[in-house]
């Protein structure tokens, strides 16, 4: 083989690659995979029309986003809702991300103020389901929801917090959606909106708590009695 039939070979694969990760991925975030259910190569290559090893490489990325697990001799598979992780990550965002925000309300400028009014006005009008998209929550919404949460805490100026930040959200979206999915009736919208209030009346303390709790019952609605427990967390 040449070497130009060689790199059309490679980026052929890697192209096929793409296609078959973003199709697992959105799969996966669409509840299409129900949570604990193994995901088999075989199946997918079947299905997708490509080779195990394209299946595979596409695999190992969405474990890498903790959209699934690599189980030893057992393949691979969703998480469940009792893995431990949600709970980890969760206790790491409520450690972090309510220090951040009292950091941004006491460093953010006007231009901060600003962003996050846009950013909740945004949030506010994007509807959060559609019906093309499935039982769980718009990428559409999913987007500005991160950008809303972004955003506030922007202004605490420390780009290292917001890397950990990014890394925090991306491991947790699954459980997002499976929460939200769990609890219809938790008043996202309300809590959207003191968070903003709380933040641009500069009130630390307020801001800070009601992160918190807003954090909690993501967590709580992951576990056997989502209703019962972010009830108690309110």
């Amino acid at each position: 083989m040449t070497q130009t039939n060689h790199t059309s070979a490679s980026a052929g694969k890697q192209m096929l690659s793409e296609q078959v990760y973003t199709h697992l991925r959105e799969a996966i975030m669409r509840g299409d995979h129900a949570p604990g259910e193994a995901l088999k190569p075989q199946n997918l290559a079947k299905e997708q029309g490509v080779s195990l090893a394209v299946v595979r490489e596409a695999l190992v990325r969405v474990v890498g986003e903790g959209l699934a697990d690599r189980l030893p001799n057992r393949g691979f598979a969703v998480p469940a809702f009792s893995d431990r992780r949600w709970q980890e990550v969760a206790e790491a965002r409520r450690t972090i991300e309510p220090v951040m925000l009292r950091m941004s309300v006491e460093r953010g400028d006007v231009d901060w103020e600003a962003r996050v009014r846009a950013a909740h006005h945004r949030l506010a009008r994007t509807p959060a389901y559609v019906p093309e998209e499935g039982e769980h929550y718009s990428s559409a919404w999913a987007e500005v929801h991160r950008v809303f949460h972004r955003t506030l805490l922007e202004g605490c100026g420390n780009l290292v917090l917001l890397e950990t930040f990014d890394r925090l959200w991306t491991a947790s979206e699954l459980a997002r959606r499976w929460s939200a999915h769990r609890n219809p009736d938790r008043d996202g919208v309300a809590e959207h909106s003191r968070l903003e209030e709380a933040a641009l009346a500069r009130d630390a303390d307020t801001a800070a708590d009601v992160l918190t709790r807003h954090l909690t019952q993501t967590a709580a609605g992951l576990t056997d009695c989502p209703h019962r427990e972010s009830t108690d967390e309110a």
